[in-house]
């Protein structure tokens, strides 16, 4: 059975720019982060993942890299990243970072030397070519940014390549010179006693090495990103990137106990080959069906089936609700179904990983166009683009600026947080951060949260029915995507509810379940029993 920490855990995802600031400054940083550290441990995180802390020119907010080994001095010094990591050591919680490797800033020192000349040593490290032959970009390639994802360098006359802004050149994977730089920044990490890695847009670390033009998207019309009027059939998720994770994984594999997580958003039956053969590749690449998917009962229990039929013998499944690019899971499906999320996320086979404020039901807030800061909205307005509104400040308490600083925050906070925050909602049993707290305790509690096996049973479109076993315990768990009442019939003896165990109404906790079951509107419940 598995015993390691991030099958059982559950992860939290910081912003770091957004969850506290200590000095003032409108800007989230490290000592803010070390005084939520008694709020993580009471929720029951089992480990934090941040954002990028490295020094940036934050052109993309700390995702265009300059120095892979440093703080940025914006989120604090080493004294105080040293007293991060101690303190969740403490509270037992690890801690993951943000690792970028396809790209660095512009700025970054290697790139400085690449562009120095077409002959200086480092030239290899980043992608340079020449122009086609009518003076143009070597070949189709887009940015994800929009416009071509080649940016001409008249010094040295070529082009580079840079699948995002024309800040943040790709490296070159290819050459093993960079490939060990990259190696000995994730030991430098690994010594200091940071727990793993989360590796950004891990999908895209290999190119064609022909360079071939990708193909045109069949199912491109307008309205759809720039970017999207091709395949990036030559640009992502190249046969060889399995070998550049593999070797990822060896560096991490050579400290105890540590997690790899990769960022790829493709579709299931190429996402799992990223668990590599025989532990060759990542613990956990992501899985974002629940932040792309129609809110609907019959979608998800499928996507759920497809999933767990697709993953490989060693392959450990993991969930997410939401992210720093994704909008955010209350303002998909609102406030009472997002209650049904937090069920489904911490009760799916799999190690659940959260984004910080969803816990209390945090929305996306509208940008005023004066303080837009995310660059992907100013490349392509209009496409609704902007990751800004999910970015906004923790919303703690019902003083100014949501507790979250005595300054000026760098983003707007929500009209609704002197309701929505985290000290209103630990006082009220009902709250969603109550049945967060619930949900995370309960799992933790109970084995067969963690270990059991999976099965879904028949059930109405409206409502998902699955449950959890190992051994002779079983997990029943019931979800009702409307808002009316839905009936439970048909259910196998061994498997009829008896005592909720937890329910989004609290109210019928520890209350035997009648037969027929039910389910009040936008109810979900659980019931664990011994047979």
């Amino acid at each position: 059975m598995p015993t390691r920490w991030w099958q059982r855990g559950v992860i939290y995802q910081i912003y770091p720019r957004s969850l506290a600031d200590s000095n003032g400054d409108g800007i989230g940083d490290l000592r803010g982060i070390i005084g939520k550290v008694d709020y993580l441990s009471w929720l029951g995180v089992d480990a934090v993942w941040l954002s990028p802390i490295y020094p940036s020119p934050m052109v993309d907010f700390g995702y265009d890299v300059a120095d892979y080994t440093e703080i940025d001095p914006l989120f604090g010094t080493w004294r105080d990243f040293d007293d991060l990591l101690d303190t969740l050591h403490r509270y037992g919680i690890k801690l993951i970072l943000d690792f970028v490797p396809n790209h660095t800033s512009d700025r970054h020192p290697w790139f400085l030397e690449s562009r120095a000349s077409r002959s200086n040593v480092k030239r290899d490290w980043y992608i340079w070519q020449d122009s086609a032959s009518d003076g143009g970009p070597p070949n189709n390639w887009m940015s994800v940014f929009g416009g071509s994802a080649w940016e001409w360098d008249p010094p040295t006359g070529q082009y580079y390549y840079h699948a995002y802004l024309k800040q943040q050149p790709d490296v070159n994977w290819r050459n093993p010179e960079l490939r060990e730089a990259m190696h000995q920044a994730m030991r430098f990490w690994l010594n200091r006693g940071v727990d793993g890695f989360r590796m950004d847009v891990i999908w895209h670390l290999v190119k064609d090495e022909q360079l071939r033009s990708n193909p045109p998207n069949p199912d491109y019309h307008p309205g759809l990103w720039p970017s999207r009027r091709f395949l990036s059939t030559y640009t992502t998720d190249r046969p060889e990137v399995h070998d550049i994770i593999a070797g990822m994984r060896r560096v991490v594999d050579a400290h105890d106990d540590r997690l790899l997580i990769g960022e790829i958003y493709l579709p299931i039956e190429r996402l799992v080959t990223y668990y590599g053969t025989g532990g060759t590749g990542l613990h956990l690449p992501f899985n974002f069906q629940l932040v792309e998917l129609p809110w609907r009962a019959d979608e998800i229990e499928k996507a759920v089936d497809t999933y767990e039929a697709a993953l490989p013998k060693e392959g450990w499944p993991n969930w997410v609700l939401g992210n720093h690019d994704k909008s955010r899971i209350a303002t998909r499906i609102g406030q009472e179904q997002a209650r049904i999320a937090a069920v489904l996320l911490l009760t799916l086979r799999g190690t659940p990983i959260l984004y910080y404020g969803d816990e209390i039901g945090m929305t996306n807030v509208p940008i005023p166009r004066d303080r837009v800061h995310d660059p992907w909205e100013h490349t392509m307005p209009g496409f609704g683009v902007g990751r800004d509104p999910v970015r906004t400040p923790m919303q703690w308490d019902a003083s100014p600026h949501a507790g979250f600083t005595t300054g000026t925050p760098w983003l707007p906070i929500s009209e609704d947080f002197e309701s929505t925050n985290v000290a209103a909602q630990r006082e009220t049993p009902a709250s969603l951060l109550r049945l967060y707290h619930r949900l995370i305790h309960l799992r933790r509690h109970e084995p067969v949260l963690v270990l059991g096996d999976y099965h879904r049973l028949s059930s109405p479109p409206e409502i998902m029915l699955f449950f959890r076993r190992l051994g002779d315990r079983r997990c029943l768990v019931a979800l009702n995507f409307t808002a009316h009442r839905q009936i439970i019939s048909g259910l196998p003896h061994e498997l009829v509810f008896r005592r909720v165990t937890l329910s989004t109404q609290p109210e019928r906790e520890g209350k035997v379940v009648g037969s027929p079951a039910y389910l009040e509107p936008n109810e979900g419940l659980i019931s664990i029993y011994t047979i």
